[in-house]
């Protein structure tokens, strides 16, 4: 299905030309792309020193795909976080002391990378929220066998939509590739580019604006909290049919936190909360993951909150939220 616009921005300011880093926040830091390109060495694998594909490479070839296909639209500069710096020094430099060693003599690359490109030209509004289009991917190398032979490389990418009130992503299965497997640039090209085309904006739009409609009370908020607290310890046996919660602990407590403190997305008065502000609670938490499973936790969260939504439109009973 075809990319479809939805609203288009004529004028974008001059000033707007670099991604929001904001989407991601604990366990990384932001850098930019000429230290991916030029300051960070590629990691090889180690039987037949064949290269992997570097950071800046994979960077450049989804965004040369969203250009491809999104030619009449504004395309910022991408934005970049990383984790997991693997540091290393030159063999003249094998016997200096960490104090006397040079920046030349000091090799650095970093295991783990996210990026997002935003479009601000392609967007609409939910609930008073402006949400644009954005695009980007998630690399990993501690998930390729980097001690072998050279073989298929493993990348994640997404298309989906930013809130610009708090820089929260909404992603949804629809938008996400979870697990890409190339050998080439071209390959990766080709992935992104069948990932773009294939994206219908306006349906993605549409399921997100089902749920500032629906709210669940107090009583089933806490509900909710207290089974997600229960569901990594039930028996095997008797999860079939729960839906798997897609928070950790941790990130629950945020999520009670910003129930109660959030000025954005708390609860009303009567301590109810639609569900377009406990997906935002949701996504907001997410940004404390480590980036290797940032996007799985973005997908597992509307997919959850929309068994929500089945459930409270329907009358249906839901695992998390009655008690009997």
């Amino acid at each position: 299905m075809e990319l479809i616009q939805i609203n288009q921005s004529p004028i974008v300011k001059e000033v707007e030309t670099t991604s929001s880093d904001q989407f991601m926040e604990a366990n990384t830091e932001a850098v930019n792309f000429i230290t991916l390109d030029k300051k960070c060495i590629i990691p090889v694998f180690a039987k037949d020193n064949e290269p992997t594909i570097s950071h800046s490479s994979f960077i450049t070839t989804v965004q040369d795909a969203a250009r491809e296909w999104l030619n009449a639209e504004k395309i910022l500069e991408p934005a970049i976080r990383v984790s997991h710096s693997i540091k290393g020094r030159t063999p003249e430099a094998i016997d200096k002391p960490v104090a006397l060693l040079k920046e030349s003599e000091k090799t650095l690359y970093y295991e783990r990378m996210a990026f997002i490109i935003d479009i601000p030209t392609i967007y609409d509004e939910v609930a008073g929220n402006k949400l644009t289009l954005s695009v980007g991917g998630v690399r990993a190398y501690n998930h390729d066998n980097l001690r072998s032979r050279k073989t298929e490389e493993k990348f994640k990418i997404f298309i989906g939509f930013k809130n610009m009130v708090c820089i929260n992503l909404c992603i949804s299965t629809d938008g996400l590739q979870e697990e890409i497997r190339v050998r080439t640039i071209d390959e990766l090209k080709e992935k992104a580019f069948q990932m773009v085309a294939g994206f219908n904006a306006p349906e993605e739009i549409k399921k997100f604006k089902a749920l500032p409609g629906r709210s669940i009370t107090e009583k089933q908020f806490a509900q909710m909290v207290g089974r997600a607290r229960m569901f990594p310890h039930i028996p095997k046996s008797q999860k079939g049919g729960v839906p798997e919660f897609p928070l950790s602990d941790s990130q629950v407590t945020t999520v009670v936190k910003d129930y109660y403190s959030n000025e954005s997305f708390c609860r009303d008065k009567q301590g109810n909360i639609n569900l377009w502000r406990l997906y935002n609670l949701f996504t907001n938490a997410n940004k404390s993951s480590y980036i290797d499973n940032f996007l799985q936790r973005e997908a597992g969260a509307f997919s959850f909150i929309q068994s929500i939504l089945e459930s409270v439109r329907n009358d249906r009973k839901h695992w998390y939220l009655n008690s009997n």
